[in-house]
Order: C-alpha cells, then sequence, then structure tokens
C-alpha cells in the first residue's frame, strides 16, 4: 500500500485530496493547524499542529512517505491577500513551512513531493488587459507578483526546484487558478470569489448584491474535482513543472455574478464598492499542460458553480435557521 502525507490536510483542497487518495488505496496521514472544518477526515491518521515548527514537521514526517503534498500556507481570498494587512503573516508563515517541509522531506528521504503554487505569482504588468491576460508559465519572469502571497509562492517554487538540484529531491509543481468548490471557506473574509458570490445571492433579501470594484475584472475558476485530477496526473508523470492547473473559461466578476443568479433563480441588482481587486484580468494557459499531461479541465464553470450553491445555501439557510 502506497502512502501520502498530505499537508493542509484541514483546508479545503486538502480535504478533497485525502478523500481521493484514499479512494485510491493509498494510506494517508493529514496534517493542518485544525481538522476539515465541514466533516470528519478520511485520513488513516491526523496530526493537528503548527507546521511552522520544525519539532511538529519532524513527527509528520517520520518516515520515506511514497508521496508528500505540500498545500499548507497562509492564504484566503482577495478581502484576505490584497488588503496588505497580512502580508508578513502570509510570507513568514508560508515560507517557514515550506523551508521545514523541504529540509525534512530529504531526512526522511521522501520519494516524490508536490507543491501548490498560484496564479499568483505572475507579472502584474501581464495581466492588466482583462480580455488578454499572459499567464504563460515562463512569463513568470522578470518577477513582479501584484501580492506579497505571490512573491512567497515564487521564492518556493525556486526553493524546491534547488532542493531538487542539490538533495536529489523529487518534486512536482503546479500553479493553482482560483480553486473552488463545496466544502470550502465561504465567509469570513478568507473565502475566494466563487464562494463569496454564492454565500451574497443565498442570503440577500435586500433585492441586490455588493461587487466590489466595477466587476469588469476577468478569472477563470476551476473545480476541485479537476484541480485534484490534474495533481494526480502530474505526480504520476516525469515532468516537474511549474505547470497551470486551470480553467481557460474565462469570466467577469459580474458574470460570475449573473451565473449564480441564474442557478438559484434569484434576479438581483448588483451595487459595486470599493474593495481589494488584485489584478484586472487572469486566465490559465493550458499549452503546456496539454503538451506534457495529454489532459486538460473540461467542467463548465456552470455545473461547477451548480454543487457549490446548493452546498453553501444548505450552509446559510443552517446558520439563519
Amino acid at each position: 500500500m502506497k502512502t501520502a502525507l498530505v499537508c493542509g490536510a484541514g483546508g479545503f483542497i486538502g480535504s478533497h485530496l485525502v478523500s481521493k487518495l484514499k479512494k485510491e488505496g493509498y494510506w494517508v496521514r493529514g496534517a493542518d493547524l485544525k481538522r476539515p472544518q465541514f466533516g470528519e477526515t478520511t485520513a488513516d491518521d491526523f496530526v493537528v499542529g503548527d507546521l511552522t515548527d520544525p519539532r511538529i514537521v519532524e513527527k509528520v514526517i517520520d518516515k520515506p512517505f511514497d508521496e508528500v503534498y505540500q498545500l499548507a500556507a497562509d492564504m484566503g481570498g482577495a478581502g484576505y491577500i490584497f488588503s496588505g494587512e497580512h502580508d508578513a503573516d502570509v510570507m513568514h508563515n508560508s515560507a517557514t513551512i515550506n523551508l521545514n517541509v523541504a529540509r525534512r522531506s530529504v531526512e526522511s528521504k521522501v520519494k516524490k513531493l508536490f507543491y501548490s503554487s498560484s496564479a499568483c505569482i505572475y507579472p502584474e504588468r501581464n495581466q492588466l488587459d482583462p480580455d488578454n491576460p499572459n499567464c504563460v508559465e515562463d512569463s513568470a519572469y522578470p518577477a513582479a507578483p501584484d501580492s506579497e502571497y505571490g512573491w512567497e509562492k515564487l521564492f518556493s517554487e525556486r526553493m524546491y526546484m534547488s532542493y531538487q538540484r542539490n538533495y536529489g529531491l523529487n518534486v512536482r509543481i503546479a500553479r493553482f487558478h482560483n480553486i473552488f468548490g463545496p466544502q470550502g471557506t465561504w465567509e469570513g473574509g478568507k473565502e475566494k470569489a466563487p464562494a463569496a458570490m454564492c454565500r451574497k445571492v443565498a442570503e440577500s433579501k435586500s433585492g441586490e448584491i455588493e461587487v466590489w470594484g466595477d466587476g469588469k475584472q476577468t478569472r477563470t475558476f476551476l473545480y476541485v474535482d479537476e484541480c485534484l485530477e490534474g495533481v494526480r496526473r502530474l505526480m504520476d508523470s516525469d515532468f516537474m513543472g511549474p505547470v497551470n492547473i486551470g480553467s481557460v473559461e474565462m469570466v467577469s466578476i459580474n458574470q460570475l455574478a449573473e451565473m449564480v443568479m441564474e442557478i438559484a433563480k434569484k434576479p438581483l441588482k448588483i451595487k459595486h464598492i470599493d474593495g481589494p481587486l488584485g489584478v484586472r484580468g487572469r486566465s490559465s494557459d493550458n499549452h503546456l499542460i496539454k503538451e506534457e499531461l495529454g489532459w486538460e479541465p473540461h467542467l463548465k464553470l456552470e455545473d461547477g458553480l451548480r454543487s457549490t450553491y446548493e452546498w453553501i445555501a444548505a450552509q446559510v439557510k443552517a446558520k439563519e435557521s
């Protein structure tokens, strides 16, 4: 039986990844500051601890795991990442986790390690046109991410690649583009745009919802099941990356809101307000993943939003009752 460790297993993507690995027959250990918020973990073993502490990481990575998935990070949606109020914590905590995990993985002779980077590493200059963003993998340099979160992710990419060169750590790196789905953060300030929009529509009793900025900023959003399929295919390949894992179905934030309203059958007005926005436009470029893995995501945004809205609407209803 193959063994896997998921760092960040209490989070949205990590908890889904644990379940996927279990279905594939792995023995799985999860590790995080907390257990999953929305349901019990399916991990065989779960260590609750702070991965910025090297003693915890030594306890977690205590054998030569077949696969380590490093998803743990200090992160959130635009309201958390782009406010500027959490920059020091984001950079310190996430970088410390990655430094600890890389060192300990070499010491414990981990066979293969996956690192989840982010589309936030791409230069702001390439994402000023909402209709024509450039997120080709090799456009990351000269580096100019739009947030400290992006800078840390870029540093950690290079750190893991250095560990591969110098210490033989077998690394795979993917840059995630706005992953969403059920059982993710949907309130409190750390939620991503799809979850925030689903919550706003589900909660609205005033006939309107608020959208930050003019709503013409564009993004692509990838359903969590497709993300994990890409991760597993990358891990089973001989390609190190970095490679984008994201959708090419680009929509404006206004269009995203309208999609959710249509799913909910709640026609509402959009009220535009000031708020943190990030780059003007962003879309995954999938040429490299198709070339290297012979695969790319295909699920329609509307289909993923439908199941996500149903889940969030149920959370809202339970909270109100």
